[in-house]
């Protein structure tokens, strides 16, 4: 994940610096009696050189797992998309997206955003109450916040949504005035509406139920031609593991004795994604979604092969790229969505 590591300090004449002491000085008793937003006599508002970044954490399926998306938008118009998905206390799958193009394209819309934070009257967050909301696993947990760099300083508002919805699904439907819910949530709602749209469909985990990571790698004792679920038989399952997994588990590790990672038979399930030999360093194989599909609710495990792309030379080495991970046991008809898809070197 992209975390803000702070920009080195650029020269500025003793003019400037004068000015940005007076800033900073009107600025702290500003929010220390008036509550408004810190904007000095260089007109700059807070964040105008900075950052504001969004955070959306949704429990998943009750809380048996959750998905976490950070948007991260730079005052210069750049913004990124990071987001994770996990089952119990296991990651299962990360993805990150950049802007597209050159970043000045966005930062007229970043100025217009840190206007309704600061002066729009429906959505200005300064005076809010500071909270640190408990949201449970019925609600999504939303936070906005604004770093400056001049003032090295920053600000962060969070709010509970009315349900357990991400980024894209968000709504003021149903929230709490009275706290600055509807506030927050809008503000969120308009930084992603002045970059990805209100209709991107880009997310990386629309739709999916939780699951985590077992292991992932290139390396194996067998070719792992064809991806594979292994669940216990029955109704309500077994709570030791199936023959076929503990077979599975040999020839993989090349009977190295190590054992195998621990599964709940009785509840849980296990799925190998793999797309057979690779003659190159650089590809891999993900989980990326797992998918109730239909009225008879049919899971379908859409699986991913990452090949390095047109310009990249990797070096010529036999690999196995497999990705085993764990998710709610289901006794539902299995299938699997096999997609590629090109990366820069070196990611």
């Amino acid at each position: 994940m992209e975390r803000y590591t702070g920009t080195p300090a650029r020269e500025r004449s003793p003019r400037r610096l004068s000015a940005i002491r007076v800033t900073l000085g009107l600025t702290t008793t500003c929010i220390a009696f008036a509550g408004c937003d810190p904007v000095g006599p260089t007109l700059l508002r807070f964040g105008s050189d900075g950052l504001v970044r969004v955070t959306v954490e949704v429990p998943l399926q009750g809380g048996l797992g959750w998905m976490e998306q950070v948007f991260t938008w730079q005052s210069d118009g750049a913004w990124s998309l990071f987001e994770e998905i996990g089952y119990d206390t296991l990651m299962g799958d990360r993805s990150l997206l950049r802007s597209p193009g050159l970043p000045f394209r966005f930062a007229a819309n970043y100025v217009s955003l840190l206007h309704l934070v600061n002066e729009n009257r429906g959505t200005r967050l300064w005076g809010l109450r500071d909270l640190d909301p408990n949201c449970g696993i019925g609600r999504s947990r939303v936070s906005f916040l604004i770093h400056d760099n001049l003032r090295d300083d920053q600000k962060e508002w969070t709010r509970c949504a009315p349900e357990a919805t991400p980024l894209r699904g968000l709504s003021i439907q149903g929230v709490d005035p009275d706290d600055g819910s509807a506030r927050v949530i809008q503000v969120v709602l308009r930084a992603r509406d002045f970059t990805l749209g209100a209709d991107f469909d880009g997310y990386a985990y629309t739709g999916s139920l939780p699951f985590g990571t077992l292991e992932r790698g290139t390396e194996s004792g067998m070719d792992l031609n064809e991806s594979t679920v292994f669940r216990s038989t029955g109704e309500r399952g077994r709570s030791e593991p199936p023959r076929e997994w503990l077979d599975f588990w040999k020839q993989h590790t090349r009977d190295s004795g190590r054992p195998p990672p621990e599964v709940d038979w009785a509840s849980e399930m296990v799925v190998v994604a793999a797309v057979g030999v690779r003659r190159e360093l650089g590809d891999s194989v993900e989980v990326r979604r797992v998918l109730v599909i239909d009225k008879d609710r049919d899971m379908k495990f859409e699986i991913v092969e990452r090949i390095p792309g047109d310009y990249c030379a990797p070096a010529r080495r036999t690999v196995r790229p497999h990705h085993i991970a764990v998710t709610r046991r289901d006794t539902a008809r299995v299938s699997y969505g096999f997609r590629e898809e090109r990366v820069p070197c070196g990611v």
